[in-house]
């Protein structure tokens, strides 16, 4: 299976120094990654919004070892906030609960995360919890609920300040969902790009996709404000029939992709009337994201192979 070979060969100190230290593979995560600093990763939002799209900014890490390292996190998502307010740009935020401490205790990381989402319901901003490997499933999600709840009257943000993400390959996912739609709480559908075990999650794309089919008609039904997030034409396609067919007006909803990928379906989509996010990633640590990448599209994989063969 091609997910798993590029994830197990992404871990080869031999393949890793090669792509980091290499100029060509500094170039290929450019196409995937708006620059290593804020400043470099804000005219990437400003030029999104002008061809009408929404942004999501992520400054890119995860798992922190130490309480400095995630306080550090914890400012560098503030900072994000106070220049979206500053500068007024359309956009929210995605942070990873592993940037922020989580590893080292769920104290940590409750602090960490308070601070973030003071200031975005101060600034009206939308938080997204991102989900990580399955070990996190389960208090990522814990987290999510409490912090939704206690954060509920503090913006005027649909939905609130804060939501997450749910994995279609994972057989639970059905149950965390009817679980999040009930609290109201928002919710990014994707496929998933992590290894997991076949106890707990499809192996066969197809169930992957058949799961996120299900889960994507109960979020645009029950769901607040749910983000489809696929580049897979196939579920697009699925989605805007199903909610036409639903009386599911396009501001209810959004679709959600990756800097870098198929911009001529976002512009279209766009050009039709639908809403659209951009998950705009940032910062130094980009090698786990562009893995993942890799991993999750064959495209992708594919694009990197023949500039590797052009060079």
């Amino acid at each position: 299976m091609i997910k798993d070979f590029v994830l197990t060969a992404a871990n080869v100190p031999a393949v890793h120094h090669f792509v980091t230290e290499n100029t060509l593979g500094r170039q290929i995560a450019s196409r995937f990654v708006a620059g290593e600093t804020l400043d470099m990763a804000m005219p990437v939002v400003h030029e999104l919004t002008r061809r009408g799209v929404h942004v999501s900014l992520d400054h890119l890490g995860e798992n922190t070892t130490t309480t400095a390292e995630a306080e550090a996190a914890a400012r560098d998502y503030v900072t994000i906030l106070e220049r979206i307010n500053a500068t007024g740009a359309d956009a929210n935020i995605s942070i990873k609960l592993t940037a922020l401490g989580l590893d080292i205790g769920e104290d940590v990381c409750l602090r960490n995360v308070r601070l973030v989402l003071d200031e975005a319901c101060k600034y009206h901003i939308f938080v997204r919890i991102d989900m990580e490997g399955s070990k996190y499933t389960e208090p990522t999600l814990r987290l999510t609920h409490m912090l939704h709840e206690e954060f509920a009257d503090a913006s005027a943000v649909t939905g609130g300040c804060v939501g997450t993400v749910v994995q279609s390959m994972l057989f639970r996912s059905a149950d965390d969902v009817a679980r999040l739609v009930e609290a109201g709480i928002r919710v990014r559908l994707v496929k998933g790009a992590y290894r997991e075990p076949s106890a707990i999650a499809f192996s066969d794309k197809l169930d992957v996709d058949e799961n996120y089919r299900g889960l994507m008609h109960t979020l645009l039904l029950k769901g607040v404000y749910p983000a489809i997030a696929t580049h897979d034409e196939r579920l697009v396609v699925e989605a805007t029939r199903f909610a036409r067919e639903h009386g599911i007006a396009p501001a209810r909803f959004e679709f959600q992709m990756l800097y870098g990928i198929r911009r001529d379906l976002q512009d279209r989509l766009v050009a039709e009337g639908y809403q659209v996010r951009i998950y705009v990633p940032y910062g130094t640590q980009w090698y786990p994201y562009l893995t993942r990448r890799m991993a999750e599209r064959p495209a992708n994989l594919f694009f990197v192979v023949s500039n590797l063969w052009r060079g």
